[in-house]
C-alpha cells in the first residue's frame, strides 16, 4: 500500500451502484459484486470506507431512488453494518465518526444537481467525507460529473484508481494496442444521442458497426422507413444524417436491422408478430430484433475475430422481447470459444447474459458501455486522469 493511504483512515469511494430495480426489487447484483475486492482490500488495512454512488435519473429528491435500498444486500455481501447517511452535507460529515460502522454508504449523488453539472462547491462537500480519495467507477468515468471530475481537486497526491477501475482500464489498453481484424461492433440500448458520437471515432477502424435496439429507429426512419410508435426523436435524425455521411467515407460497413418483432403493448404483450422494419404500422412498436436480423447479425459475428458489444437489441429484461439479445450473446459465446476475442460492457447488458449463465463466458468484461465506447476515443477519460494505483509497485 501506498505511503499517504497507509497515513489515512477515511477512504472515499466512488463506485458504480447503478443496478437494475423493478418493483422496488434488485434484479441484479454485479456492480455491487464488482465493487467488493477494493472495499475488501481497505477493511483489511483497517480503513473506514465510505461509498458513493448514483441510481437511476432521478429529478430531485425520489424515494423510487434511494441507496437506501442497497443496505440490506451491500451488508449480506459484506458481513459488516452498513451506516446510511440520507443527506449529503458538511453537517452529516461528522456522521462518519460512529465508531460501530466500517462501511459508510451516502445517499443517491443524483438528488443534488451539483453532481451532474460538476460544480465545485458540490464536490468540496463530498471531499469532506474522505482522507483519501479513490474511484472505482469506470461506468461513470467518461462523464464530467462532480464525484468523478471536480473532486480530485481536494485531493492532490491523494487521488488512486481503485481495483476494478485498474483492472477495466488495463484491459482495455491491452485490446487498444492490439490490432485484431475482421474487428465488429455491436451496439443496442436506446442511448443514440450518447453513443452516436463514440461511434463515430470507430469509422475506419472497425470492419462492421451493427446497430440494434431502440438506436436503430432513428436510422430506419432517416432511411424512409415507417417505425410506428417505436423509440425515436425528431432531433436525432441530423445526427443520423451526419454519421452515415462520415461512414459513406470510410471503410466500415454499417450493418442495421431488417426486419423486428413488433407489439401494440409491451405491458400485456399483445400483437407481437415479425414485420419488415420499414413496414411499422401506427400504434405498434419495434421491441427486438427479428429473426432475418439475427440471422444477418449472427453471420457478421462468425465472420469476426475482435467483438466489442454494448447494448441489448431489444426490451430484453422482458423475456418476449429478449430473443434477439439472447442469440446475439450466445453466438459470440461459440465465436469465444472458437478463439475470437471478445469484449462485452455496460450494466444492462451484463444483468441479461447474468440471467442466461453466459457472464463468464466473454474473454472480457468491461462494467461501463458507454466509458468503454469512449474510451476508445480518448483515452484520458475525466474521471482516471493523474489518478495513482493503490498497491506500490
Amino acid at each position: 500500500m501506498v505511503k499517504s493511504l497507509q497515513l489515512c483512515k477515511n477512504v472515499l469511494i466512488r463506485v458504480d451502484y447503478n443496478v437494475p430495480i423493478q418493483n422496488d426489487i434488485i434484479l441484479d447484483l454485479n456492480r455491487i459484486e464488482a465493487s467488493l475486492p477494493t472495499i475488501k482490500y481497505f477493511l483489511k488495512h483497517n480503513k473506514k470506507i465510505i461509498l458513493m454512488s448514483h441510481l437511476g435519473r432521478p429529478k430531485g429528491f425520489d424515494k423510487k431512488y434511494s441507496l437506501e435500498k442497497l443496505i440490506k444486500p451491500l451488508e449480506k455481501l459484506l458481513g459488516l453494518k452498513v451506516l446510511f447517511i440520507p443527506t449529503i452535507t458538511l453537517e452529516s460529515v461528522s456522521l462518519i465518526t460512529n465508531k460501530s460502522y466500517s462501511i459508510v454508504l451516502l445517499e443517491n449523488l443524483r438528488f443534488y444537481p451539483g453532481e451532474k453539472t460538476n460544480e465545485t462547491e458540490f464536490a468540496r462537500v463530498l471531499s469532506n467525507y474522505g482522507d483519501v480519495y479513490v474511484n472505482d467507477a469506470f461506468g461513470v468515468s467518461h462523464r464530467n460529473h462532480a464525484s468523478v471530475s471536480a473532486i480530485t481537486q481536494f485531493f492532490e497526491n491523494k487521488k488512486y484508481k481503485g481495483i476494478l477501475l485498474e483492472s477495466e482500464l488495463g484491459e482495455l489498453n491491452k485490446l487498444k494496442q492490439n490490432k485484431i481484424s475482421p474487428y465488429t461492433i455491436i451496439v443496442g440500448g436506446s442511448k443514440i444521442g450518447s453513443k452516436i458520437h463514440m461511434l463515430q471515432s470507430f469509422l475506419d477502424v472497425a470492419d462492421n458497426i451493427i446497430i440494434g435496439g431502440g438506436m436503430a429507429f432513428p436510422f430506419i426512419k432517416y432511411l424512409g422507413g415507417d417505425i410506428g410508435s417505436s423509440i425515436f426523436q425528431q432531433q436525432e435524425l441530423v445526427i443520423v444524417e451526419e454519421f452515415l455521411k462520415q461512414a459513406k467515407q470510410s471503410k466500415t460497413k454499417i450493418i442495421l436491422p431488417i426486419d423486428c418483432l413488433i407489439t401494440n403493448n409491451i405491458k400485456e404483450k399483445t400483437g407481437q408478430k415479425h414485420i419488415d422494419i420499414m413496414k411499422i404500422p401506427q400504434n405498434y412498436m419495434g421491441v427486438d430484433i427479428g429473426l432475418k436480423t439475427i440471422d444477418l447479425f449472427c453471420n457478421v459475428i462468425r465472420s469476426s475475430k475482435l467483438i466489442m458489444w454494448n447494448g441489448p437489441m431489444g426490451i430484453s429484461e422482458i423475456n418476449d422481447f429478449s430473443n434477439g439479445t439472447k442469440q446475439i450473446a450466445e453466438t459470440i459465446v461459440e465465436e469465444t470459444n472458437q478463439g475470437s476475442y471478445s469484449l462485452l460492457g455496460g450494466g444492462d447488458t451484463i444483468s441479461e447474459i447474468s440471467k442466461w449463465g453466459l457472464k463468464n463466458k466473454f474473454s472480457s468484461i468491461s462494467t461501463g458501455g458507454g466509458a468503454m465506447l469512449e474510451f476508445f476515443k480518448n483515452e484520458n477519460l475525466p474521471g482516471t486522469k493523474d489518478l495513482d494505483s493503490i498497491i506500490e509497485v
